[in-house]
C-alpha cells in the first residue's frame, strides 16, 4: 500500500511538473514522425495480465512492398534514437503508473508473446507490478542478455523494499545522464526473446 501511494504521488507530481516537456516532445514527435504521437502496445503486467503501455513514438511505420513492417533498425530515426537515449520516450508511462498498470520501479513489462517462452523461475518476475525503471535497467539495461535480465528481475521480486527502490531511482538518473545500455550490441534496440519454448514443450 505504501509503495502504491508513493507511485501515485511521484507520477502525479512528475506529470504536472513535466507538462511543458510533454508538450515539447509531443510537438517534436508530430513534426518528425507524424501522427499518432503516442505508441500503444499490449504488454504483460502483474501475474502476466495484459495492459496497454504508452510511449512517445520513436519509429516510423515504414513497410515493404508487401505491407510488412520493416525491422527496427530501418524504422528508428536519429530523432527516435535521441528520445530513447534520454528516456523521454518513456514519459507517458507515468499515466500507466497512475492507472495502476505499472509501478515507478519494477521489472520492465515485456511482450505478451513472450509468456510461453519463460521457464517457471523466469515467470516469477510477474509477481511484482512492472516498472518504468527496474533493477535490470540499472544493471545493464538492453546491454545484457535476456537470461541475466530475468535473473535480476526475479532477484528484485524476492528482495524488493522502499530502500532498494530509492537506490534504483538514483542509479536510473545516473544511467540516463550517461546514456548507458541503450541497445544490445549489433541491435537497434534489443533482440527478441525466444528462450525456453522447447524446454517448456518437453515438460508437457
Amino acid at each position: 500500500m505504501l509503495k502504491r501511494i508513493c507511485d501515485i504521488t511521484i507520477a502525479t507530481t512528475a506529470l504536472i511538473t513535466l507538462s511543458p516537456v510533454y508538450a515539447v516532445v509531443a510537438y517534436k514527435v508530430r513534426k518528425n514522425l507524424g501522427s499518432p504521437v503516442l505508441f500503444r502496445q499490449t504488454r504483460a503486467g502483474i501475474h502476466g495480465e495484459p495492459f496497454t503501455i504508452y510511449k512517445f513514438r520513436t519509429m516510423k511505420d515504414t513497410t515493404d512492398s508487401e505491407g510488412n513492417v520493416l525491422p527496427d533498425e530501418d524504422r528508428l530515426t536519429e530523432f527516435g534514437k535521441q528520445l530513447r537515449a534520454t528516456s523521454l520516450d518513456e514519459l507517458p508511462q507515468l499515466w500507466n503508473v497512475i492507472k495502476g498498470d505499472m509501478s515507478i520501479v519494477g521489472p520492465r513489462p515485456q511482450l505478451m508473446e513472450y509468456l510461453p517462452y519463460y521457464n517457471e523461475e523466469q515467470f516469477r518476475r510477474h509477481l511484482a507490478r512492472p516498472g518504468v525503471t527496474g533493477y535490470a535497467q540499472v544493471n545493464g539495461r538492453n546491454g545484457i542478455s535476456w537470461e541475466k535480465r530475468f535473473k535480476l528481475d526475479v532477484w528484485y521480486v524476492d528482495n524488493q523494499s522502499m530502500l532498494l527502490d530509492i537506490k534504483i531511482l538514483l542509479k536510473t538518473v545516473k544511467q540516463v545522464v550517461t546514456r548507458a545500455g541503450i541497445s544490445a550490441e549489433g541491435e537497434a534496440t534489443m533482440s527478441r526473446f525466444t528462450g525456453n519454448l522447447i524446454e517448456n514443450e518437453a515438460k508437457e
